[in-house]
């Protein structure tokens, strides 16, 4: 069954929305990157702490990884995803977009155009 619910996030205490409203449209959520666990918190988190948590997540990850190891790298092993995330995949600069490392580690390879963020 496809329900939205109303829920406290279990770190801040915002109210938000959880929940897919279909089949095929699924939850707030599912538009992060699935590499954060709950396992330290009671219930889900409000989009915003979300994201920061993911953030985190990634940020020490990626600095784990240098040119060397980098090509056995977890994150192009996840599900491809539709859309970019500002701030996870990209973050803007005098209006430009700028990728980061981890939007490189999804991609899986270099393109060779000498990326800023490059992790290969």
């Amino acid at each position: 069954m496809n329900t939205v619910r109303e829920k406290k996030c279990a770190q801040c205490q915002t109210s938000f929305e959880c929940g897919n409203l279909s089949e095929t449209i699924k939850c707030w959520c599912n538009d992060l990157p699935p590499i954060f666990s709950l396992d330290n918190y009671s219930d889900c988190l409000c989009p915003n702490c979300l994201k920061q948590a993911t953030i985190t997540r990634i940020n020490e990850y990626v600095v784990t990884l240098t040119p060397e190891n980098s090509k056995t790298n977890k994150a192009k092993d996840l599900p491809k995803t539709t859309h970019l995330v500002e701030d996870i995949d990209y973050y803007l600069e005098n209006g430009m977009y700028v990728f980061t490392k981890w939007f490189h580690l999804k991609r899986g390879t270099c393109c060779g155009n000498g990326c800023r963020h490059c992790p290969y």
